[in-house]
C-alpha cells in the first residue's frame, strides 16, 4: 500500500493540500495542482461540505493523478471517504485501528507523527510513509533527527510549510512536502517550481 505514496512523490516533493474550499474551488485548485506538475492532491473532510468537495474532485482527477482525504480520524469518515473516492487517506495522529482499517479496505494511509512513540507505532502498524505534523514547529531538524532511529520512515511534511522554507524540509530528509497556499499565488508556484520542488 505504500507504493502508492512511492508513486506520489517520484516525480514531484509537493502534495496539494486544500482545506474549506467549495466544490468548485476545489476543483479549480486541484486541477492547478496537477497542471502544475503535482500527483497527489488532499482535501481535509471535517465536514459534509468537505465531503461534497472530495467527491467533485475525484470525478475530475484522470490518469496518473491521486485523490485523498485528509483528517480522517474515524472509520467512520475513513469509509465515508473511500466511498467519495478518495483513493488515500491523511490523519493529523497515528491511530493503529485507522491503519489496520485502511489496510484491510486497501487505501494507503498517511499517519501524523510528532513523537519517536507516534514512528515507532506507526511503523510497527505497517506504515512507511507518515505525515511529521505540524512540521514547522517540529522543525526541519527534528526529521533528521528521527530519520537516525527510524531510517526506513519517509516523512512528508504538513503544517506551516510553504515555498519559503520547503527546501529546508527536504534538505533535512522529508521525502514530501503538503502545501496549499502557493497554487493560489503565481509568484509563490513560481518559486516551488525554482526550488525544484514540483515535477
Amino acid at each position: 500500500m505504500n507504493d502508492m505514496f512511492d508513486f506520489a512523490f517520484a516525480s514531484t516533493r509537493v502534495m496539494g493540500i486544500f482545506r474549506g474550499k467549495s466544490p468548485a474551488d476545489t476543483v479549480r485548485l486541484c486541477r492547478a495542482a496537477w497542471d502544475a506538475g503535482v500527483v497527489a492532491v488532499e482535501v481535509p473532510v471535517q465536514n459534509d461540505a468537505a465531503f461534497d468537495a472530495l467527491a467533485a474532485a475525484a470525478a475530475e482527477r484522470g490518469e496518473g493523478r491521486l485523490i485523498g482525504a485528509g483528517t480522517v480520524r474515524t472509520p467512520e469518515q475513513l469509509r465515508r471517504a473511500v466511498d467519495a473516492g478518495a483513493q488515500f487517506t491523511v490523519a493529523p495522529g497515528t491511530d493503529t485501528d485507522i491503519i489496520a482499517l485502511s489496510i484491510e479496505l486497501g487505501v494507503p494511509h498517511l499517519p501524523g507523527v510528532a513523537t519517536s512513540s507516534d514512528i515507532h507505532r506507526a511503523l510497527l502498524a505497517g506504515a512507511q510513509w507518515v505525515k511529521a505534523f505540524p512540521a514547522a514547529e517540529l522543525g526541519a531538524s527534528w526529521i533528521t533527527a528521527q530519520l537516525a532511529p527510524f531510517p526506513e520512515a519517509k516523512f512528508v511534511a504538513t503544517g506551516g510549510i510553504s515555498a519559503s522554507n520547503g527546501a529546508e524540509f527536504i534538505a533535512a530528509g522529508a521525502r514530501g512536502l503538503a502545501i496549499g497556499s502557493a497554487f493560489e499565488n503565481p509568484e509563490l508556484l513560481a518559486a516551488m517550481k525554482a526550488q525544484g520542488l514540483l515535477g
